[in-house]
Order: C-alpha cells, then sequence, then structure tokens
C-alpha cells in the first residue's frame, strides 16, 4: 500500500501531464489555420504520432521524447 505522500506526487504528476497535453493541443490549434482543429491533428498531438501514420499502429520508439517538427514543448522550453 502507498503511502497519501506517494498517491500525491503521482496525482500531481498526472496534472502536469495533462496540462502539458493541453498546451501542445492550444499550440497546434494556434498553428491551424482550420476554425476547428481536425481529429486526425488532435491524434497526432495528442499520441505523438507523426502526421500520415495509419491509425491503429503503434507510435514509433521515441516518439515520446519530443515532437517530430522540431518545435520544443512548452516544458523543455522552461
Amino acid at each position: 500500500m502507498s503511502s497519501s505522500a506517494d498517491r500525491t506526487f503521482g496525482q500531481e504528476s498526472a496534472a502536469l501531464d495533462e496540462i502539458e497535453l493541453a498546451g501542445e493541443l492550444m499550440i497546434a490549434a494556434t498553428d491551424s489555420s482550420a476554425e476547428r482543429l481536425p481529429t486526425d491533428r488532435i491524434d497526432e498531438v495528442l499520441l505523438r504520432r507523426p502526421p500520415g501514420a495509419v491509425p491503429g499502429e503503434p507510435a514509433p520508439s521515441g516518439s515520446g521524447d519530443a515532437p517530430d517538427d522540431g518545435r520544443v514543448s512548452s516544458a523543455a522550453a522552461d
């Protein structure tokens, strides 16, 4: 059984991950000329899948490290 401190850290870590993903979506929405961000683009951002990848296929290994477009994520910029 984990202590309450461990649970709190886990919850904080999950919350920070969610905030980072929300930020990545905001960046993608800002970069898009469309009124709404297409579902495929949302999947690319959230799953860090390269553009044109087939849904259902696993993301390439190492894809969770950095976006493929050369931009630095908001967390890495700090």
